[in-house]
């Protein structure tokens, strides 16, 4: 994941992800209710061909090994990679397969297990990384920040299966994950966008390294401080866009006009109260299409 590529690919992914969720989240919550409503800990594609249901579970699962592969071979010489950070990354894909293996196989059993999977499948990218230092760590470790948010959330969704604010939360910081992810990739390899002052730089042997090294301190706070503001950007239009997914999707109700034709006969005159039965009376009633 140490690329401007290994950044901004999985970023992409959660993005999607998360903007998918979060989008089926709020129409599910319009179109059954408070009543009626139930975290899902996925959602079905809608498509006339009934293989492609489970698209998003095996987008997931497809991209997880795929991801997983690339982080230990060497596609060059088709070697293995035993490098500690390799094996970190391929485990955080893990979880993610682990995650929606189980959803695959709790489809229809129990919704709970899906979301103790995606509960496991958080929890393996909290875990903090030694791996990083200077710059690249603070911006790892506000993206932990929002992980643990989901970690939070998608525990909570167990607790509370009904509870549309925690699912909201939980989609989110998915949403959030993937914008994050995109943006370390554009600001720690991406030469043009470094932080004034500081510089591309990979220590080498064993110690801790960072893709931007800034030799002074003045240089080291404003690329902090520059980071801090990223991330308050990218929170406001986190929650710009759910605002908006949860007052504009599925949130108008249609009224329409349908003429109702009285019964005939003596049942027309009872109701009506002047005792014509000979004629049929016709009203016209508002009608709710949700009622």
């Amino acid at each position: 994941m140490g690329t401007f590529l290994g950044h901004f690919v999985p970023g992409l992914a959660f993005a999607i992800l998360g903007l998918w969720h979060a989008l089926n989240t709020v129409r599910a919550y319009k179109l059954k209710g408070a009543s009626g409503f139930r975290a899902a800990a996925w959602f079905p594609f809608p498509s006339p061909v009934p293989g492609l249901k489970h698209l998003e579970l095996y987008l997931l699962l497809s991209f997880s090994v795929l991801a997983i592969v690339d982080q230990l071979v060497d596609f060059p010489l088709l070697s293995f990679t035993i490098q500690p950070d390799a094996l970190e990354h391929a485990t955080m894909y893990l979880h993610l397969a682990v995650y929606a293996s189980v959803a695959l196989a709790a489809d229809g059993v129990a919704a709970s297990s899906s979301h103790h999977g995606g509960a496991q499948a958080q929890l393996g990218e909290v875990v903090p990384s030694a791996d990083h230092a200077g710059l690249e760590g603070h911006y790892h470790w506000l993206l932990q920040l929002v992980v643990t948010a989901s970690l939070v959330s998608t525990s909570a969704t167990v607790v509370l299966p009904r509870s549309f604010a925690v699912a909201v939360v939980r989609s989110a910081s998915v949403l959030f994950q993937g914008l994050w992810f995109i943006v370390m990739g554009f600001a720690l390899w991406v030469p043009a966008l470094v932080p004034r002052g500081c510089h591309g730089a990979e220590a080498g042997g064993g110690a801790m390294r960072s893709a931007v090294a800034c030799p002074t301190d003045e240089a080291a706070r404003r690329a902090v401080v520059m980071a801090n503001l990223q991330f308050s950007w990218v929170l406001a239009g986190v929650w710009a866009v759910t605002a908006y997914l949860c007052l504009r999707v599925g949130g108008s109700r249609s009224m329409e006009y349908r003429q109702i034709q009285a019964p005939s006969g003596g049942d027309v005159g009872a109701l009506a109260g002047d005792g014509d039965a000979t004629q049929s009376q016709k009203r016209v009633f508002p009608v709710s299409d949700n009622v």
